[in-house]
């Protein structure tokens, strides 16, 4: 089976042998194409609005090429399908024809079905490639893995980037093979019953690499700023180009690459004052598109914007399936640790009702004030929402690698409170994410790496040491001086996965803890109709530490959490009259007692 997205831009292979290239270059008014082998300079044709183009023959799959704009500078193409020499080299023509499919019965899986595993391709293995996490593929799939979530691969500078920095959203770095190698791992994984997603960056281009100022200054816009300067232009005059850019960069990864859900990173700094927003325009165009299968997206949103997870009148997701939910994480992570400060202040004073509130209506915040956030309101109501529409975690690439050590939570909260935040988290309706090595309890950190040219480098290293300024613990310049350096290659070999440790007895221990979890999930929670907009929850607060959780699904269901999150035992314990399906060590002879031992958990359910 063959794939191929086509796009109005870039380079395309024809039928006929011939490419095409297609460059949208505003600002310019001659582009000239350099084939670097055949050593030829072919001049495009200048095209209405903007657009230059031009078929020859000279060019064929595996040509390597930039544009010259106006006499003078060489870029690579903005829409390169590869890059085998970084972000400064010459493009390469690919031809996605050459690839031959072979997962054309799969049609995804439910989302309700989704269990994440967020992976960086280049630390997550030794050999840091495509190939090296396909071999992983069996120990995910018995671990009970029904999505992989790829941090972003868009071609960055340097050899080492959490994929944040990209500048050519549709060349797959080479720094983690060839983009065969990207598809292979995608159809081993479908052939595995797994899933895969892909992080995408649609609110701002990286600091180094990015040349569409050069020939093409539309594509950003003083009107808003980000945290990155000026945003992009989705709602200018000229902002159609822009818009069909990233619509089109969607379309790409879904069906060229056949990956079964998007990412979305950020969206509250995508800026949009147009109708409608590009993130509905992506969304619809998407859904409308792409209907012989299951496809997911998925949004990072500070806003907790409800709204982009409304359903239809069949509970169905009409634009965006779901949102990763940093309120459950921030409950969790002060219950667990104790730390109040930072944007941990909003969840100090409450964090159990808040826990409950996330465990019953998705978002903490729904409205309401956030001291944190300078006493603005923030959020929107859920009501009518399936909790389904909220990705619960513990641990992801964001709340460890923006520490400033990178440190896991095993590192830095005690055991049994860990156990018992994962004991929730993989059976609570919503759907669970995993970030690469917490099922065995790894240690190793995962801190901010990069590798920019020195002038940047430098300034980029300053810059995250000074972020830490505002910490009493980094008051100090000397203090701010051991926080590694995200451009020392050391930081990266960090952060890779330690693989060894899993064969410690406690590592095994905390594998096995998660299987278990994950059986009981895809055996007692699957069933349910979880992803029913009618679901019916409510909580309380029986004891001090204590949370009772009940969730009645439309079938008639009913599942039921007790947890004790304190160091602390309690009594006068009254069990629901129905099965338990999971208990914490020795928290079932102890309910039996009317006692509820500290951080322990207990699932029931009446069928």
């Amino acid at each position: 089976m063959k794939r191929r997205h086509s796009m109005n831009f870039g380079a395309e292979c024809r039928d006929d042998g011939s490419v095409r290239f297609r460059l949208w270059a505003p600002a310019a008014k001659r582009v000239d194409l350099c084939l670097s082998e055949a050593r030829l300079r072919l001049a495009l044709e200048r095209l209405d609005q903007g657009w230059f183009e031009l078929v020859t023959d000279a060019a064929k799959a595996g040509s390597q090429y930039k544009f010259q704009i106006d006499g003078g500078q060489e870029v690579p193409d903005p829409a390169s399908r590869f890059q085998p020499n970084d972000v400064h080299g010459p493009s390469k023509v690919v031809d996605p024809n050459a690839f031959d499919w072979q997962d054309g019965e799969w049609r995804g899986r439910r989302w309700e079905e989704a269990v994440i595993y967020e992976l960086h391709v280049g630390a997550f293995t030794p050999a840091g490639t495509y190939s090296a996490a396909k071999q992983r593929l069996d120990y995910l799939a018995e671990l009970g893995v029904t999505a992989v979530e790829l941090m972003p691969l868009s071609d960055f500078p340097g050899k080492r980037n959490w994929g944040y920095d990209g500048v050519l959203p549709f060349a797959p770095d080479s720094s983690y093979g060839q983009p065969e190698d990207l598809k292979e791992l995608i159809q081993s994984a479908h052939a595995h019953g797994m899933m895969v997603f892909l992080d995408v960056v649609y609110n701002h281009f990286g600091p180094e690499g990015n040349y569409l100022n050069v020939y093409a200054p539309q594509f950003f816009t003083a009107r808003h700023k980000t945290p990155w300067g000026n945003a992009i232009n989705f709602d200018g005059n000229e902002g159609k180009p822009v818009r069909d850019f990233f619509i089109q960069n969607a379309l790409y990864w879904l069906k060229e690459y056949h990956f079964d859900g998007l990412r979305l990173d950020a969206v509250h700094s995508i800026v949009d004052d147009s109708t409608p927003h590009i993130l509905d325009e992506l969304a619809a165009t998407v859904r409308g598109a792409i209907k012989d299968r299951e496809i997911h997206l998925i949004l990072e949103n500070e806003r907790n914007q409800a709204s982009l997870l409304r359903r239809n009148e069949h509970c169905r997701p009409a634009k965006y399936n779901a949102q990763w939910n940093d309120d459950i994480h921030h409950t969790l992570h002060v219950l667990t640790t104790g730390e109040r400060d930072g944007y941990y202040s909003d969840y100090a004073a409450h964090p159990l009702e808040q826990l409950g509130r996330c465990l019953t209506s998705g978002f903490a915040y729904q409205g309401d004030v956030s001291l944190y956030g300078n006493g603005e309101p923030r959020g929107e109501s859920t009501a009518g929402l399936p909790l389904t529409a909220f990705v619960s975690f513990l641990q992801n690439h964001d709340q460890i690698g923006n520490r400033a050590f990178g440190e896991r939570i095993a590192t830095i909260a005690k055991p049994e409170a860990v156990r018992a935040a994962t004991e929730i988290l993989l059976v609570a309706p919503s759907i669970p994410l995993l970030f690469m090595g917490e099922e065995f309890g790894a240690t190793t950190p995962f801190l901010f790496f990069c590798n920019f040219e020195k002038d940047l480098a430098e300034a980029v290293s300053a810059g995250r040491r000074n972020e830490f300024a505002r910490f009493l613990r980094f008051n100090d310049s000397a203090s701010r001086e051991a926080i590694p350096d995200p451009n020392a290659e050391s930081t990266f070999e960090r952060s890779k996965l330690n693989w060894e440790a899993q064969a410690q007895p406690d590592r095994q221990e905390w594998l096995r803890l998660h299987r278990r979890l994950m059986e009981i999930r895809s055996k007692y929670i699957w069933p349910r109709p979880s992803g029913d907009c009618k679901t019916k929850a409510e909580y309380d607060l029986p004891k001090e530490n204590g949370l009772h959780v009940q969730w009645k699904f439309s079938d008639g269901s009913q599942l039921s959490l007790l947890a004790n999150l304190g160091d602390a035992a309690f009594s006068e314990v009254t069990a629901p009259s129905s099965e338990m399906i999971y208990a914490s060590a020795g928290a079932s002879d102890a309910i039996q007692q009317s006692i509820l031992p500290a951080w322990s958990v207990a699932w029931f359910l009446r069928a």
